[in-house]
């Protein structure tokens, strides 16, 4: 490695981890309605807003009524967006003439956006109009991850209040996630990337003759403001099919440096909104000591194997010993392979090199991260509540090693909420396992794989690993645009997302409903380096063991055939 790829580290690291205790302060103070910069511009609209919609924002709900409004407003999303591919055809805002996509393609698109996943088994270029980009996906970029932020603080109050019998009134926390802010923090970025020379309009797609002669069409379109958001929102989906490896996505390092560093930018600041709403900064920055560790070792990790050539290029310098095919050169090896690590540890699909192209092992790191439901850092709040989850077995796991009943700031976890979180484990194992186990079970879903091998095993075990965790990134030799895979990863996609929301919410309801118990010296902290120890041992054996022997079967088996 040069000098100026640890430079390039290090400004990632500085970027993302600076701005985060003041944006995560920011966050809470908008998240609770008090008064921030920004609400004398926005507040008037965000009390039009709640005219328009007949939304008494003084009305709290239960957490069966907030789940009921996650779901409603969930399944409208996908209804919407669903009709808006099917009818593409013949909506305006469309100068290229794309036909509307089929059935299977358009449900798997519509449940990837609405979820925030934003896997894609299409070309944006070439297979959406305008219209679709900016009324369908783009506006999915927005509230998606709004939906995860309002979870998280509906948590963040189950945990904080006593004997309450509510947990906040999802649609206030909705607004005002993307008015306060999605759309401001989106905004800047959309301004920098259109300075960058990222394309953001309306006209035709450009017709050239190239000097060979041949016919080219350079695509355009409203890119820079969906970029923008796919980015901070965690979401991934790429305007353009090759995504932010297309000069026209991420034509700079600087726009290259300032997207990666928008996708862990608010799940790192939301550590601190938690640390506000418990008054305790203490377990923000335990858990963000724990996300650390677990980021590091697997970038560590990855960049060893990427910068260390294969045994059988060995006595070839680095640029011709392989290290480089799939990356985009305009970038090198480093940044490719930070991109990988950070987009998989959040969940954000977007990619600026081929996954498929990645070594055997950097490549294991990437599945590993999604694995472990994405909980380094993750996505907008999915990211965080996730890590509670694991927060809560591990202070579980604590109870039974000292014989106590656990209980987290002063909460006591109880039978109920205990087979909640037991509920959780499953979801990535029943998505994972058993859905790629039926994909490589039968010839015709089979077909998909392009390579023979361990490494098609991979293939496969990335796509539904990336669609249970609501990732969306892909190594890009799988051929998922087929009816099986469309509706398979589908409900992969949606198992994935509301297989952790609904117990998490419950959880927040019955934890709002307990007293709060005063911490005493007898209490297990958690916020020190003991808890930070015993909550990332946690998150490696309960949520990574799980998956060793498919990884045994499918990475380690091909970096270990390839050292022979």
């Amino acid at each position: 490695m040069a000098w100026q790829d640890y430079c390039l580290i290090v400004a990632f690291f500085a970027l993302v981890l600076i701005p985060a205790p003041w944006l995560g302060r920011f966050v809470h103070r908008a998240m609770e309605g008090e008064r921030t910069w920004l609400k004398p511009i926005l507040g008037p609209i965000e009390y039009g807003i709640y005219r328009c919609a007949g939304v008494t924002p003084e009305r709290e709900q239960s957490w069966k009524q907030y789940a009921g409004s996650v779901l409603v407003f969930s399944a409208l999303s996908l209804l919407t967006v669903f009709s808006l591919l099917i009818a593409q055809g013949a909506l305006p805002l469309n100068p290229e003439g794309l036909p509307g996509l089929e059935w299977t393609l358009a449900f798997n698109t519509a449940a990837s956006f609405m979820t925030n996943t934003n896997w894609q088994a299409y070309s944006g270029e070439a297979s959406m109009s305008y219209l679709t980009q900016m009324a369908g996906l783009a506006v999915q970029n927005f509230v998606s991850p709004a939906v995860g932020l309002a979870v998280i603080v509906a948590l963040a109050r189950g945990i904080t209040r006593r004997t309450a019998g509510t947990i906040g009134n999802f649609w206030v926390d909705l607004t005002r996630a993307v008015l306060y802010c999605l759309v401001p923090l989106s905004m800047i970025l959309a301004f920098f990337l259109i300075w960058q020379g990222v394309p953001q309009s309306l006209d035709p797609y450009v017709h050239a003759t190239t000097l060979e002669g041949q016919e080219q069409t350079i695509p355009l379109g409203p890119a820079a403001s969906q970029i923008a958001i796919k980015q901070l929102g965690t979401n991934g989906g790429g305007f353009f099919g090759v995504n932010s490896a297309h000069p026209f996505e991420n034509p700079t390092v600087w726009s290259n440096l300032f997207q990666l560093v928008s996708i862990l930018l608010i799940p790192a600041a939301l550590l601190f909104t938690f640390g506000h709403y418990v008054k305790d900064l203490r377990q923000s920055r335990a858990l963000l000591a724990s996300m650390l560790v677990v980021f590091v070792i697997g970038l560590g990790a990855a960049l060893y194997a990427e910068h260390e050539p294969a045994p059988s290029y060995a006595n070839l310098p680095i640029e011709q010993a392989g290290s480089l095919e799939g990356k985009e050169s305009r970038f090198g090896v480093t940044a490719s392979v930070l991109w990988a690590a950070a987009t998989t540890a959040a969940s954000n699909g977007s990619v600026n090199a081929m996954h498929d192209s990645l070594s055997p092992l950097a490549g294991m790191v990437a599945m590993f991260n999604m694995m472990l439901s994405e909980v380094i850092f993750g996505g907008v709040g999915a990211g965080l509540y996730g890590m509670l989850l694991f927060v809560m077995i591990a202070v579980f796991l604590a109870g039974l090693m000292i014989g106590r009943t656990p209980e987290y700031l002063g909460k006591k976890l109880e039978a109920r909420e205990v087979r909640l979180l037991v509920a959780t484990l499953v979801v990535m194992p029943i998505g994972v396992l058993v859905f790629c186990a039926l994909a490589v079970s039968f010839a015709s879903p089979a077909s998909a794989i392009s390579a023979p091998g361990p490494h098609g095993l991979s293939q496969v075990l990335y796509a539904y690993t990336s669609a249970t965790a609501n990732n969306g990134s892909a190594f890009g030799g799988f051929g998922a645009n087929t009816p099986y895979h469309n509706l398979m990863q589908g409900l992969a996609i949606l198992l994935g997302r509301f297989g952790y929301i609904l117990p998490v919410l419950a959880i927040a309801g019955s934890l709002a409903a307990k007293t709060r118990s005063p911490l005493g010296p007898n209490s297990f902290p958690t916020h020190g380096p003991l808890f930070v120890t015993l909550l990332t041992l946690t998150i490696l054996l309960v949520g990574g063991l799980t998956f060793l022997p498919a990884l045994a079967l499918g990475p380690l088996a091909e970096h270990f055939a390839s050292a022979l």
